[in-house]
């Protein structure tokens, strides 16, 4: 698996289909993420930004192999581990952008709550700000892992179809990418870093069967 892993991780950096995300994500954060701002505002900004961003690069890693050279793979390691190995690359490359981009917001963000009165400590609110980007990561290479072959083939589907499944996740009620942004901005208004594990959790496990779903079928239709 981390022979795969690295093939794929390479095979993502010389593409350089990651760059229309990246520069997609970083134009996001240039508008709505200004010196100043409340941090753990700012952070929920950034890692609601990041859900589309994770399941756009899924669909890039996953379709990035020439047919040729997924045969190859798929033959030497197995559908289900060569496919396994571009949803992880693509979680990867989403958790990697995360991490920056929470090192750049809370350093220009000020440290304090929405009205300004109440002090907000920057490592523990960089730390929240990391747990709410892992879990945009994961519901990302989920919704991705969904919306991709081998489930959906036509881009024609996918792509609203993912769309769709951000905008789901982002607002609805249950949703741990809405708890998220939830605790973070409920956090600041209190001036109080919130610990969001319970929707780190549920993140996890939705991406496990997400991803184990993906890898089954493409075991299955090849």
């Amino acid at each position: 698996m981390s022979a795969l892993l690295h093939y794929q991780l390479a095979l993502l950096a010389r593409s350089q289909r990651w760059l229309a995300p990246v520069i997609l994500y970083a134009v996001f954060l240039a508008v709505g993420v200004q010196s100043g701002q409340p941090v753990l505002d700012s952070l929920a900004y950034a890692a609601a930004a990041l859900l589309p961003v994770a399941a756009w690069l899924v669909r890039i890693c996953a379709s990035n192999e020439p047919p040729a050279a997924r045969t190859c793979s798929a033959a030497a390691a197995g559908p289900a581990r060569a496919h396994l190995a571009a949803l992880l690359a693509a979680f990867l490359a989403a958790a990697a952008l995360g991490v920056l981009a929470v090192l750049v917001v809370t350093v220009i963000s000020d440290a304090g709550s929405t009205n300004g009165r109440l002090p907000v400590a920057r490592v523990p609110a960089g730390a929240a700000g990391l747990i709410a980007m892992l879990v945009s990561a994961l519901l990302g290479t989920a919704l991705g892992a969904l919306t991709t072959w081998p489930l959906l083939r036509s881009a024609g589907k996918a792509v609203p179809a993912m769309l769709l499944g951000a905008l789901f996740l982002l607002v609805t009620t249950g949703s741990p990418a809405q708890s998220v942004l939830t605790d973070l901005t409920a956090g600041s208004r209190e001036g109080v870093v919130p610990w969001p594990l319970g929707a780190l959790a549920g993140a996890v496990a939705t991406a496990v069967a997400a991803v184990w779903t993906a890898c089954a079928l493409t075991s299955r239709r090849g």
